[in-house]
């Protein structure tokens, strides 16, 4: 089994090594594209009907580009001592950057992947392969539905970072979708989230405040612009029922290529401005990014 194993990742490695053009399939959610990264000789950047979802470096799965991915990665790296193996659900797949970062960073973690759109999955597994030893799991489904099958208190920490259309599903919003998420986790167990929002910042006040319902720990990284209704971007969540890791988190997204911000406590929950709890009877999809977002 090793040596068939080695001899298949030799033969996607000069696949992947020949291929210097883009490549692209329909899948159910629309057009995915696999565009080289020129400086990277085995990186690749997936786009969904031209928007950016994610960046992969086969060479090195450590390595992650995206500013949202990066903060991501800090979470995982302070959610236990270096090393440790951890268990893992991440809640959209895209090209499997955190759970290729996870299995490198924390060898024998064991992880589970829920995408609904089986056929990304097929031609990411197909044009960028996954380490055969690493522990991952890829289950075709429904975020909510996959988190449904996740055993109370299995994981470490849970990943959602879910899009269809460049807006996070309504269903994927609530309270009840985060009684389910706190389920799911061990305790002092951690959510992490990729949100996306813009002025007036209402959808991102709605999260925080329906997040604070459900754990008492809570952090959130945002590019200064974000913070301040500027533009269009990404915030990372962090929520927790044991005090996260703020100081060395804050540090860390200071100190990346593009400086982001960490609030916490008071002053995150003054941000909320008195914000209402989302709920299933009344949750609504995340705002479309404004034309030019991506351009």
């Amino acid at each position: 089994m090793a040596r068939r194993g080695a001899a298949q990742g030799a033969g996607d490695r000069r696949r992947s090594e020949r291929r210097q053009e883009p490549v692209s399939a329909t899948v159910d959610g629309g057009t995915a594209e696999l565009v080289p990264d020129r400086e990277r000789p085995r990186a690749w950047t997936l786009l969904m009907d031209g928007a950016p979802q994610s960046h992969v470096d086969l060479d090195d799965p450590s390595y992650l580009s995206f500013e949202y991915q990066r903060r991501l990665g800090h979470v995982i790296d302070l959610a236990a001592p270096p090393g440790r193996p951890l268990q893992v659900v991440h809640l959209g797949g895209g090209a499997f950057t955190l759970a290729r970062y996870v299995a490198a960073s924390r060898p024998r973690s064991t992880q589970q992947i829920v995408e609904i759109d089986a056929a990304l999955v097929q031609f990411v597994r197909r044009e960028l392969p996954l380490d055969p030893q690493a522990r991952i799991r890829v289950r075709s489904m429904d975020a909510r539905a996959g988190l449904a099958k996740v055993p109370d208190g299995w994981a470490d920490l849970v990943i959602a970072d879910v899009f269809s259309g460049a807006r996070t599903p309504a269903h994927l919003t609530s309270a009840e979708f985060l009684a389910d998420v706190r389920r799911a986790l061990r305790p002092g167990g951690q959510y992490a989230a990729n949100l996306a929002d813009g002025p007036p910042l209402a959808h991102l006040r709605g999260q925080i405040a329906t997040a604070a319902s459900l754990f008492p720990e809570l952090a959130l990284a945002a590019d200064p612009t974000v913070w301040r209704g500027r533009r269009f971007g990404n915030a990372v969540l962090v929520a927790s029922d044991l005090p996260v890791a703020v100081a060395e988190l804050t540090r860390r997204i200071a100190s990346d290529p593009h400086p982001g911000r960490v609030e916490h406590g008071r002053a995150l929950v003054d941000f909320t401005g008195g914000a209402a709890v989302v709920t299933d009877a009344g949750a609504k999809a995340s705002p479309a990014p404004p034309p030019g977002t991506f351009g």
